[in-house]
């Protein structure tokens, strides 16, 4: 019998302990700022990802009304800068934090960040229409853009430096050495194409989500003022592709980078929303339709020529 009232009163104590904890949770959430369905929230994010990530925010947004996502596109560095800024919530680049970054964040934010890969994205080549120079070696890209080419193309980038595009240049292709004194900075990369369009001298370096999407008419408007150079297989000497999706996928393509977030969020708010919309399908077949690879989700890939 003692047996028996003791396991009733365990039973007890365990359904007060449930429910003093559902309590608890309500209370907590009556408390925070936002939920993953309504509030506002800032992020920092990579300016050469915009139109995919703009895409992104507006199908969230439309489908969670009460949602508000504000996007602050800057260039990479100053995105990683703002790991350590308590009302940036979440920061979308090419990397997340390393192991010191992420110390820094715990000390400094009380908060144990979190990253996660999302999709796969590739640097684009554009030359101008009238250039006869459409295809290119890693080596003949690293001679341009040391300035020892004798083609005596201008490189143009969305900025000299603290931007990711000019980051992946010096540290995957020239291995840590120095663009040449002639490249040129644009504020933004429809600031590139626009130069690029302008001179038939110079040679581009853009995410490929500014112009790889058909679909898009302002990306189509773009290929109309500029042409997408051809650069060398990785796993076929001799043979030259352009970024296309499934390039992309499988990394035969020489100039692939990961699109990382990073979350900052003690709660399941409205970051924590926009992560997992970011990581699931909907979220996943948008960075497909942009014709990025999407990393988390298996997607038939084909192979689809860019619309010039």
């Amino acid at each position: 019998m003692r047996s028996l009232i003791c396991c009733g009163w365990a039973g007890v104590l365990g359904v007060w302990f449930l429910l003093a904890g559902c309590t608890n949770y309500e209370q907590d959430k009556k408390n925070w700022p936002d939920t993953w369905d309504k509030g506002t929230i800032h992020i920092s994010a990579d300016e050469s990802f915009k139109p995919v990530i703009d895409e992104q925010v507006q199908v969230y947004e439309s489908n969670t009304p009460g949602a508000k996502i504000i996007i602050h596109y800057k260039p990479e560095a100053e995105c990683l800068k703002d790991f350590l800024v308590d009302s940036i919530r979440m920061i979308i680049a090419t990397r997340g934090f390393t192991q010191s970054e992420e110390n820094l964040i715990i000390d400094s934010l009380k908060t144990e960040p979190r990253k996660l890969t999302v999709a796969r994205d590739a640097i684009a080549v554009i030359v101008n229409p009238l250039s006869q120079d459409s295809l290119f070696t890693m080596e003949e890209l690293k001679d341009i853009l040391t300035g020892k080419s004798d083609k005596k193309l201008i490189p143009v980038f969305d900025g000299v430096k603290a931007t990711s595009t000019v980051r992946f240049i010096v540290d995957s292709v020239l291995k840590g050495g120095s663009l040449s004194p002639d490249v040129m900075a644009a504020r933004t990369s429809e600031g590139v194409i626009d130069y690029v369009a302008k001179n038939p001298r110079a040679i581009g370096f853009i995410g490929v989500s500014w112009i790889g999407n058909k679909e898009d008419t302002s990306q189509v408007n773009f290929l109309r003022k500029v042409k997408i150079a051809y650069l060398e297989s990785t796993n076929k000497p001799g043979g030259y592709i352009l970024p296309y999706q499934v390039n992309i996928s499988t990394k035969i393509y020489p100039m692939v980078r990961d699109l990382v977030y990073t979350l900052k969020e003690n709660h399941n708010g409205l970051g924590t929303g926009f992560a997992n919309f970011l990581s699931e399908e909907k979220g996943q077949l948008i960075f497909k339709r942009a014709y990025l690879s999407p990393a988390l989700r298996n997607f038939v890939l084909r192979e689809a020529r860019l619309r010039k």
